[in-house]
């Protein structure tokens, strides 16, 4: 069975940061695109950043420069840093083997996605 358990998030001040992290069993993250996608209150899903099998990150342009998307295949773990956190970025974070390899927003399907980890900025 597969699955992704996120871990780290918190509250933080603006101009903050976290790392997250999302630990994957059943499956190997390095054969796989993976992404993080949020969820802010009352909004719905929104991809944030890919890292695909061979290892090219993408970001949404709200995120770019601020967060960076990446691995540690030895762990199968998945890791987003965030910096320079805004209110904005306050949502459930999660981790996800989306059906496609994501490299811009839209609306797509996550067969697999784990929990959440909720991050939230605030003065």
């Amino acid at each position: 069975e597969e699955q992704l358990v996120e871990s780290g998030g918190g509250s933080v001040q603006p101009g903050g940061s976290l790392r997250l992290s999302c630990a994957a069993s059943g499956f190997r993250i390095r054969n796989y695109a993976m992404s993080w996608v949020r969820q802010a209150p009352g909004k719905g899903l929104e991809w944030v950043s890919t890292i695909t099998a061979a290892g090219d990150t993408y970001y949404d342009t709200s995120v770019k420069g601020r967060f960076t998307i990446s691995r540690d295949n030895a762990k199968n773990t998945l890791y987003l840093q965030l910096d320079s956190l805004e209110i904005e970025d306050t949502a459930m974070y999660y981790c996800a083997k989306p059906a496609v390899v994501i490299t811009s927003p839209g609306s797509y399907q996550y067969p697999t996605r784990g929990q959440g980890t909720q991050v939230t900025v605030s003065s």
